[in-house]
């Protein structure tokens, strides 16, 4: 049964932590509230097992791209290195995109809905931003996919991140939609706050692959 957020805003607020109780045999839960934040919620876990998955790729195609260069005279091989312009900013749009993020994790934990409405609106509009960068990037790199194994191995990483990019902005934008829209139930916080926790995870991930794609062809 689903309980309507002026009610939970409403338990939240008066103090109500009374545990459950049994009545007539029953246990009785009513007084509990219908979700919970970080930990307490089965999201939560099965956004820090997905991360921890994904993690786990980009890590290992970090690695491939070491051990190709190794095994080559030259590297880049017949290209030069990627343009900085576009990446660079990127990344710093990325960056500054955890602000806004955060003000949105924030505004689901108190329940505010328009702290929510404002502050999700203001992620979809950076997101859609780093999607058009990095159109640029990838026309910035220098090397088409085919060419070599250093260009299929920094396509790989690019397009791996940019898949995540895309999935985060699209989901951040139907929660944007749903919170503007419908009528709302307290599960849809927790959702924000866990998508919020996903995107940290897709720019932090992105600080080591700028690094490797951008400076590991110029060392």
């Amino acid at each position: 049964m689903s309980v309507p957020i002026e009610h939970e805003q409403a338990r939240r607020g008066s103090g109500e932590a009374d545990p459950p109780s049994l009545v007539d045999g029953v246990l009785d839960v009513r007084r509990l509230p219908s979700f919970g934040f970080s930990v307490r919620s089965l999201m939560w876990w099965g956004t820090a097992g997905l991360m921890t998955i994904e993690g786990t790729a980009f890590a290992l195609a970090i690695v491939m791209y070491f051990y190709l260069r190794t095994h080559a005279e030259l590297w880049p091989m017949r290209s030069p290195p990627p343009e900085l312009l576009w990446g660079t900013l990127n990344t710093a749009v990325m960056i500054v995109s955890a602000w806004p993020n955060q003000l949105a994790k924030k505004a689901a934990t108190r329940l505010d809905r328009s702290g929510v409405q404002l502050w999700l609106t203001v992620c979809v509009a950076f997101g859609f931003l780093i999607l058009v960068l990095r159109g640029l990037e990838l026309t910035a790199l220098n090397v088409r996919w085919d060419a070599d194994a250093y260009g299929s191995v920094v396509w790989l990483i690019m397009l791996l991140h940019t898949t995540h990019l895309v999935t985060d902005t699209w989901d951040t934008s139907v929660l944007d939609v749903l919170f503007f829209t419908g009528p709302l139930e307290g599960k849809r916080f927790v959702d924000v706050s866990e998508n919020a926790v996903y995107w940290d995870f897709v720019v932090l991930s992105w600080l080591p692959i700028y690094a490797v794609i951008y400076f590991g062809a110029r060392g």
